[in-house]
């Protein structure tokens, strides 16, 4: 039964000479999906599909780049003494809070030449963002990355995990911590959870449904992150559990300062409203 379920090639296929990896078709599906889901709702809250795809075109290049940068920066001990390696992100290191800072600029940038509401644009997008990082863990999955500490069979057995993903956990003989199905899991029950409330009348202020993804993911991240072997320390905590701690603070105090300082923000469900294209003229 082992040998048929045997580590897993990172490699989907050949296209001539060029590898095909699952890590970029997984992270692919995720972003062509939220992006699908993101029009829809968008559409809904009075949103151009045309805009979507215009902010797509430079989003998507400009948080991968982001991504790589921020990852690099941080692994900089290594890639130093190996410049080559530094492009080849389908290899894995791509690191995710690098992409949402990437995003984030894009996105404020976007809003303001196309005066389009950057508040609304974000709710409308944070849940299937946090979706296609959920799915996109899947790829760390198919390179055996993102992992945690070392643990033992019978562990791993006590989760009831499907035989196939116990297999890619071992790593060289030695078996570990499935961290990236932790996110992964956390990551999509905020999905089901945004998704859930964000149509609730009077619940979300514009902007709420934002802030709520960067808490919902930063409070996982912190714990999911402390369980891993392959981030870079600073001080007694990672990089990132730093990061995450200030982004669940930030988006804490910024949710309570627009709740009760700015009465007036319109609620999440009025989409574009008159206020908005007044200002469009």
């Amino acid at each position: 039964m082992n040998s048929f379920f045997a580590v897993l090639n990172p490699i989907a296929f050949h296209l001539g000479g060029i590898e095909v990896h699952w890590y970029g078709i997984i992270i692919a599906v995720g972003v062509v999906l939220a992006v699908y889901l993101s029009i829809r709702e968008g559409k809904r809250r009075g949103l151009k599909e045309d805009d979507f795809y215009d902010l797509i075109l430079w989003a998507l290049p400009f948080s991968i780049i982001s991504a790589r940068i921020y990852y690099v920066v941080f692994e900089w001990s290594y890639y130093s003494q190996h410049p080559d390696q530094i492009y080849r992100i389908w290899d894995g290191g791509i690191a995710i809070y690098g992409c949402l800072i990437g995003a984030v600029i894009v996105i404020t940038v976007f809003c303001h030449y196309r005066k389009i509401p950057e508040w609304l644009l974000l709710d409308v997008v944070a849940p299937t963002v946090i979706m296609a990082q959920g799915i996109g863990r899947w790829g760390n999955f198919m390179n055996q990355e993102a992992h945690g500490r070392p643990t033992t069979l019978a562990f791993l057995h006590s989760l009831h995990l499907p035989e196939f993903i116990i297999q890619q956990m071992r790593i060289k003989g030695v078996y570990y911590q499935p961290t990236f199905l932790y996110e992964s899991v956390w990551d999509l029950a905020g999905f089901v959870v945004l998704m859930a409330l964000r149509h609730r009348p009077k619940l979300f202020k514009r902007g709420e449904v934002f802030f709520g993804y960067v808490i919902w993911y930063s409070f996982g991240r912190f714990f999911v992150e402390g369980m891993r072997t392959d981030s870079l320390m600073l001080g007694s905590l990672r990089v990132s559990q730093w990061l995450s701690v200030i982004l669940f603070v930030g988006a804490i105090a910024w949710l309570l300062h627009r709740r009760y300082w700015q009465p007036l923000a319109p609620w999440y469900l009025e989409g574009v409203t008159k206020y908005d294209k007044k200002n469009e003229e």
